[in-house]
C-alpha cells in the first residue's frame, strides 16, 4: 500500500469448505493495476509508470508524440550538431536530506539523463511550485544548493519560472528542470545497443540514496550514517569514452534503481542478462537497512551511479577508467549480456541457484527524487 492508498476493511470472507482459507478473498497490498485514479506507483519508474506512459500519455500525444520517449532524447539541429534534451520534476520529500537537498538533485538528476546520452550538459531551466507558507529561508537555502550544483558541473541556470499554489496544495518545494546538452560526434549511446557477450559494469555502492533519504523522513538510524550518494557523472561518461570504447548503453539507475534500469535495457535491445550476485556492491547500511524494512537493493534508487555495457574486450580498459575517476573507484563488473531469455534479467547467487530480477511493479519508496 503506498502513502496515498486507503482501502476500507472488507468483511469478513467466508473460508472454503475443508480447508479454513478463502483464497477467492485473497488480495494484494500493491496498487491495482487497472485503476481508475492515479496512486503514487505510477511515479515508480516500474511497470506501472511504463503503462501510464504506454497506455495513457502516448495515445493522447498522436502524431505528436516521438517513439521510444525516454529520459532523454537525441535531436539533430540543421548543421547535424546533435543535441541531448531532458527534462525531469522533483518532488522529494524532505526537502533536506543527509548528503543532498532538492536543489542539488535537481540539478545533479538533470545533468545525469543528459550525460547518459553521451552529452556535455550545457544549459538547464528551473521551475519553481511553492506551497503557500513555506519558508523563505528553505526557499533560498534550495536555490543555493541549486545555484552550487551548477557550478561544480559547469551548467548555466539560463530560464525559469515561479508558481505558487494554496497552502495544503502542494508540500513545499517541487523543482522541474530541463536541460540541453552536446553530443560529441561518434558517440552512439542508446538503451537498445546492447548485445550479447557485454560486460555490465556500475560505477559504485548501489541503494545509498533511497536509504539516505528514508532514514531522514523515518528517523531510523542503521549504525552508521548513510548519505545521499546525489553527484553529476558527465565527468565519469567523459573519462569512458575517452578510452575509446565502443560504449553501448548508459543508465543512471534512479527510480526503480538497478533492477528497472536492466530491465528496461533487456527488453530495449531483446537481451538477457546475467547478474552475479556476490559481486554486487551493496553497502552493509544499505543492505541492513533494506533487510529491516523488507526492501531489495536492487530496486532502490541511486542519484550519482550509472549502469553501463561495454564490448567484452574493452571492459577492463573502461574499469580502470571508472575506478580512476573520483566517483567511480568502487566500480565493477556485476553481470554479462547473454543471447538467453532476452528481456529477462537473472541473479546467479552464491548457493548455485538463479532468481529472477522483476522490473518493480510500482515504488518501494515513494517520492525519493
Amino acid at each position: 500500500m503506498t502513502e496515498t492508498t486507503k482501502h476500507a476493511p472488507a468483511p469478513a470472507p467466508a473460508p472454503a469448505p475443508g480447508t479454513g482459507l478463502d483464497f477467492e478473498g485473497w488480495v494484494c497490498p500493491a496498487p491495482l493495476r487497472e485503476t481508475p485514479a492515479v496512486v503514487m506507483g505510477h511515479g515508480g519508474g516500474g511497470a506501472m509508470s511504463a503503462e501510464l506512459i504506454e497506455h495513457l500519455f502516448l495515445p493522447s500525444y498522436g502524431a505528436a508524440a516521438v517513439s521510444g520517449m525516454g529520459d532523454s532524447a537525441v535531436l539533430t539541429v540543421g548543421d547535424g550538431t546533435r543535441l541531448a534534451f531532458s527534462t525531469d520534476s522533483f518532488v522529494v520529500k524532505p526537502m533536506f536530506f543527509p548528503g543532498g537537498s532538492t536543489g542539488d538533485l535537481a540539478v545533479n538528476g538533470t545533468v545525469n539523463d543528459l550525460a547518459m546520452s553521451g552529452a556535455v550538459p550545457l544549459f538547464l531551466s528551473c521551475a519553481f511550485i511553492l506551497q503557500e507558507g513555506t519558508a523563505l529561508t528553505d526557499v533560498g537555502r534550495i536555490a543555493r544548493d541549486m545555484g552550487s550544483a551548477a557550478g561544480a558541473a559547469g551548467v548555466r541556470l539560463v530560464t525559469g519560472d515561479t508558481k505558487v499554489v494554496d497552502r495544503g496544495s502542494g508540500d513545499g518545494v517541487y523543482v522541474t528542470t530541463s536541460g540541453i546538452g552536446v553530443i560529441p560526434d561518434g558517440v552512439e549511446i542508446g538503451p537498445d545497443r546492447a548485445r550479447p557477450g557485454d560486460a555490465v559494469l556500475v560505477s559504485g555502492d548501489i541503494g545509498v540514496h533511497g536509504i539516505a533519504v528514508m532514514s531522514c523522513r523515518e528517523g531510523l538510524e542503521f549504525g552508521t550514517a548513510v548519505e545521499s550518494d546525489t553527484a553529476p557523472l558527465h565527468g565519469l561518461v567523459a573519462a569512458m569514452l575517452a578510452t575509446g570504447a565502443d560504449v553501448r548503453v548508459l543508465r543512471d539507475p534512479t527510480r526503480g534503481g538497478v533492477a528497472a534500469s536492466l530491465n528496461e535495457i533487456a527488453r530495449a535491445s531483446d537481451v538477457g542478462v546475467e547478474l552475479v550476485e556476490r559481486e554486487l556492491p551493496v553497502p552493509d547500511a544499505v543492505r541492513d537497512a533494506c533487510g529491516l524494512l523488507g526492501l531489495d537493493p536492487l530496486q532502490v534508487a541511486n542519484e550519482g551511479k550509472l549502469i553501463a555495457f561495454v564490448p567484452a574486450e574493452s571492459a577492463d580498459a573502461v574499469l580502470s577508467a571508472l575506478t580512476s575517476h573520483p566517483l567511480g573507484r568502487a566500480a565493477r563488473r556485476i553481470g554479462t549480456c547473454v543471447a538467453d531469455h532476452p528481456g529477462m534479467v537473472v541473479a546467479r547467487t552464491g548457493l548455485g541457484g538463479s532468481r529472477v530480477v522483476g522490473l518493480p511493479v510500482g515504488e518501494q519508496l515513494p517520492r525519493i527524487c
